[in-house]
């Protein structure tokens, strides 16, 4: 795979507002994201659960259910303002908008939240890898299928693993399959929603130690979605903290843990224990 040169702005994301509609009246999901991504970046967007991370994520891939919204703000992908291009008269997505559809997986990816269970049970993984790569590219089979082997080994699955079905695999295999997925067109920006969850410590590393190794090596730009701040200070070089559907701060990763200013970002690093120093009181979340 061709390494690409960072510095170029892959990704801008200015004062973007989703609603969902649900019968009660309306979910503020999102309100006034805003960040920017260079090409070689890895941010880290972390918050607890509902905070509108995963909403932030799909809005991006254009991937959200029928009942959001987006009621305002940008989104900038190499260049080329997306929304305007892609969203219905209502603010809803147009999830078959055609330029759309040509972004996901070959400039966009999306390693889903859950990915364990996102493999289809009565296909072969290979196969589905492979379907992936024939549905956006003019390529016959095989080659489609020598790709595969290459992303196999590259992701570190044995290349003769790929006529397995998913139930053939562990967890950290299945989970390594669904990132040579979404490295299989060479994409310009992965978006990894909770990428270790249910996985033990020791795979988690592996996965992790894995990621971090392809983003040096293919100068990808990466979000990893997450509420576990520990794989933030691992591998990623940004770090976007939201709450309450707002990204209340935003930087460099070694500034917010050394320089944090906002109350939500002190109590979300102090709910974490260390191992180092004098043994303290976790810190509950308001």
């Amino acid at each position: 795979m061709e390494a690409r040169k960072p510095g170029e702005e892959i990704l801008r994301v200015e004062d973007l507002v989703v609603h969902y509609k649900i019968r009660a009246g309306w979910v503020r999901a999102v309100e006034g994201a805003k960040f920017s991504l260079n090409r070689g970046d890895t941010m880290g967007l972390v918050g607890e659960s509902g905070c509108g991370k995963t909403t932030t994520g799909y809005s991006i891939a254009q991937l959200l259910p029928d009942n959001a919204y987006i009621k305002g703000g940008k989104i900038h992908f190499l260049g080329e303002e997306i929304l305007s291009k892609t969203l219905l008269p209502d603010g809803r997505v147009d999830k078959f908008n055609e330029y759309m559809r040509k972004l996901r997986w070959k400039r966009i990816s999306y390693i889903f939240q859950g990915a364990m269970n996102a493999l289809n049970p009565v296909l072969k993984v290979g196969d589905q890898i492979v379907e992936a790569i024939l549905a956006h590219e003019k390529v016959d089979e095989e080659t489609a299928r020598e790709r595969v082997k290459e992303l196999y080994k590259l992701v570190g699955i044995p290349p003769d693993r790929i006529d397995n079905y998913p139930h053939e695999y562990s967890g950290g295999m299945k989970q390594r399959a669904m990132i040579a997925m979404a490295l299989a067109l060479n994409p310009d920006l992965i978006i990894a929603d909770e990428p270790t969850t249910a996985l033990d410590v020791i795979v988690q590393d592996k996965i992790l130690g894995e990621m971090t190794r392809l983003q040096r090596e293919l100068g990808m730009t990466m979000i990893i979605i997450t509420h576990d701040i520990s794989i933030v200070a691992e591998i990623a070089n940004k770090m976007s903290v939201m709450y309450a559907g707002q990204i209340v701060e935003r930087g460099t990763t070694r500034h917010i843990f050394k320089r944090f200013a906002h109350p939500y970002t002190k109590g979300l690093l102090g709910s974490f224990p260390s191992i180092v120093g004098e043994k303290r009181r976790l810190e509950a979340i308001p």
